[in-house]
């Protein structure tokens, strides 16, 4: 009996994998589960309460998963246990991308998953190092590697593993140092105001605020019209439906951080120093505007292509910095796309952070300790 109950459980725990993975954690239903099984939906509540228990049964999966490939890491040395440790979590990720897209989905969804699975990273990383280790280590190391694993394997964007592992040992930008004043000083301007842009205006404004407090799957037309004081007519004559006006919350997002960031960046600054400012003003762009970062994260499951433009777009930007981006001549073809996902990696990774639970009291200090990892990597702390 015990041996049909397992072989039960596991085809509903694999017909579930196989379709989170897929599609959105709120477009898949327990009858569906049950038919990709071969089941019926009476066996099913045998075994699990409802589809939020089984989701966080393959979210607890992930966690143990990464958590024996980190713990058969080994090395005689620090530097050899960080690099053993970084190439673990690659190889994870490529290996199992359907269990990494449902972790991508249920950190966002629930979010103490992801606290879990960060402390084990820190701790991971902390034996590796062989000293504590805190937000500051976890986000250079662990934020570009995770993101760039995850970009590789999800998204089929071209990263170059050694170089990833190289990153994180010996840093981006270096030889150059930078002065705190300049990365933190100054006043900060918000965006421009639009008081009137007339009905489209208005609506993307209420969609925006909807779509940050409730989601996307609990937000309808028809509230959104309400809250913009306009008619349903309205919406359908500047949007063809729900997803394309979710779609240009998307596109606007990304614009407005870009812009953001733009305008408040300053002069003189060299490129290190740019870098962390531009980490800084995210940080601050998200204490303004929270909505924006939810909608774009919710947005990774709901209209993933919208998401690759979004992120395609900072990667142009990057590629149009007139001062480089840390890539070294020695990288081959690829280096500068891979230093730049690991880039983009240690923002993502602090914008959730801040978006997602409560803005570390000490980011400045987190900003600075980043800066001199950006310059040496951990080689100098081993």
């Amino acid at each position: 009996m015990a041996g049909n109950r397992g072989d039960t459980e596991k085809k509903l725990v694999d017909a579930a994998l196989s379709l989170f993975s897929q599609k959105w954690y709120n477009t898949v239903s327990v009858a569906e589960i049950c038919r990709a099984a071969g089941l019926s939906n009476g066996i099913f509540y045998k075994y699990f309460d409802g589809k939020e228990e089984l989701f966080k049964s393959l979210l607890e999966t992930v966690i143990d998963r990464i958590r024996g490939a980190l713990a058969a890491v080994e090395g005689d040395s620090p530097r050899a246990r960080l690099r053993g440790f970084c190439r673990a979590l690659i190889d994870f990720t490529a290996g199992h991308p359907d269990l990494v897209a449902v972790f991508r989905e249920g950190q966002y969804r629930f979010f103490e998953y992801e606290r879990k699975l960060i402390a084990i990273y820190i701790k991971g990383l902390a034996l590796a190092l062989g000293r504590d280790a805190g937000l500051a280590e976890y986000l250079y190391v662990l934020g570009g590697v995770r993101f760039c694993a995850v970009r590789r394997s999800l998204h089929g964007v071209a990263i170059l593993p050694d170089l990833v592992v190289d990153i994180a040992e010996g840093g981006i930008f270096r030889g150059q140092s930078f002065d705190p004043e300049k990365v933190f000083a100054g006043p900060v301007r918000p965006l421009a105001l639009e008081l009137d842009g007339g009905a489209r205006e208005r609506l993307l404004k209420a969609g925006k605020r909807l779509f940050g407090d409730k989601g996307y799957f609990d937000t309808n037309i028809h509230e959104i019209t309400d809250a913009a004081g306009l008619s349903v007519g309205a919406f359908y004559s500047h949007f063809g439906g729900k997803e394309p006006f979710y779609a240009e919350q998307i596109e606007k997002a990304g614009h407005d951080v870009r812009a953001f960031i733009r305008s408040n960046m300053g002069e003189g600054l060299n490129r290190l120093e740019r870098e962390l400012r531009g980490i800084w003003l995210f940080l601050v762009f998200l204490s303004i505007d929270r909505h924006c970062y939810e909608i774009v994260r919710e947005a990774e499951f709901v209209l993933p292509a919208s998401v690759r433009e979004y992120y395609g777009a900072f990667v142009e930007g990057y590629r149009r910095n007139p001062d480089g981006n840390g890539a070294t001549a020695t990288g081959g073809a690829g280096a500068e796309g891979t230093t730049i996902e690991y880039l983009l990696g240690i923002s993502h990774y602090f914008g959730i952070e801040v978006a997602f639970d409560s803005s570390p009291a000490n980011a400045r200090s987190v900003v600075e300790t980043l800066g001199k990892y950006l310059a040496e990597g951990m080689s100098s702390y081993l």
